[in-house]
């Protein structure tokens, strides 16, 4: 069943999250705004969102075959094509705005589980699942997602025991240009893994983010650039903590150091415009960063699980219970 809800043809600008009413109570963790028009978001119960009017009006439905999965991965690359990834291993795919699903992957090994999907170009793609024998697990695709592999034992990046990504929000994987691919992972430790040729071999770099536990670590990456970066996360079940939840590069994910100030607690998702504005949510608010991430000041108590933001400025973010807000960054101000 799909259905459509009007929202407002045109709505006030905004300093703080702008609630959406939508027809679902799902708990949204995918996200991606593909334009100034497109936005897609994903969530439990198979259930998936869509805009093409700037969040005007969204169309809600449901992946069939989905309907017993959480679908915290999502990639849209137009208004028609977009790739959904379940945490039990599968990846659907759509080519006509939702209306049809087909499934593009299907784990033998039920132990997979999808943290996130990213593509680099209309052709090769990469998505992330939980460490299996001590590497990550890799699919890739070279066909515009139509079909995935499981990348070779030998391009899989190696992981401590212990340490794994979180699909907090989809956002632990980060594919740069020319081949550049970013993993953030937690648990027993926070690292990023790093790749510049396709996938094919990676390195590894501790980032000054709390770890040490299940419950910590990256959730999520946001590149500004092809250097500049922004990790976040923290202690999921200490959600007010501050210790450690915010680190930056300027040199592409070689190297990571502390934000000046730090986000106001755990952090699930991060975005960042190439000026340089960034948002990160979490379950107790938002903050907003005008430099970068370097510093961040508390915006607002609402909780989100993922953010991103459109070239126009406009923010969209989803979480909980039906959960979905969007907001004018171009009315903020540094303080």
């Amino acid at each position: 069943m799909v259905a459509t809800l009007l929202i407002s043809a045109a709505l006030p600008a905004q300093t703080t999250w702008q609630s959406l009413p939508i027809a679902s109570t799902a708990s949204f963790r995918g996200l991606h705004v593909v334009n100034d028009r497109v936005i897609w978001a994903t969530g439990s119960q198979g259930t998936f969102l869509r805009s093409v009017d700037g969040g005007a009006t969204w169309t809600t439905g449901t992946i069939p075959g989905a309907a017993r999965f959480d679908i915290r991965s999502l990639h849209a690359s137009s208004e028609q094509v977009a790739f959904a990834g379940a945490t039990a291993g599968r990846i659907w795919m759509t080519t006509d705005g939702g209306k049809t699903w087909s499934l593009r992957y299907q784990a033998a090994d039920t132990a997979v589980f999808i943290d996130a999907i990213a593509f680099w170009d209309s052709r090769r793609g990469m998505a992330l699942a939980d460490p299996i024998g001590g590497h990550f697990a890799l699919l890739v695709t070279s066909d515009g997602g139509a079909t995935w592999q499981e990348a070779p034992a030998a391009s899989r990046p190696p992981t401590r025991d212990g340490e794994a990504a979180f699909a907090a929000s989809g956002t632990s994987l980060v594919l740069l240009p020319d081949g550049v691919a970013l993993i953030g992972s937690g648990a027993s430790a926070a690292r990023v893994h790093r790749s510049t040729d396709w996938g094919k071999s990676w390195t590894a770099v501790d980032v000054p983010i709390q770890s040490g536990n299940g419950v910590n670590g990256i959730f999520s990456l946001a590149f500004q650039n092809a250097r500049s970066g922004i990790a976040v996360g923290g202690n999921y079940r200490a959600p007010d903590s501050t210790r450690a939840t915010a680190a930056v590069t300027g040199d592409g994910g070689v190297s990571w150091t502390p934000a000046r100030s730090m986000v106001s607690g755990y952090r699930s998702g991060a975005a960042v415009t190439p000026a340089g504005l960034a948002l990160a949510v979490g379950t107790n608010g938002t903050d907003v960063s005008f430099d970068g991430g370097r510093s961040w000041t508390s915006l607002n108590p609402q909780g989100f699980n993922a953010v991103s933001i459109a070239p126009n400025g406009m923010a969209f973010a989803v979480g909980d219970r039906g959960a979905l807000a969007r907001l004018d960054t171009r009315q903020l101000k540094a303080r």
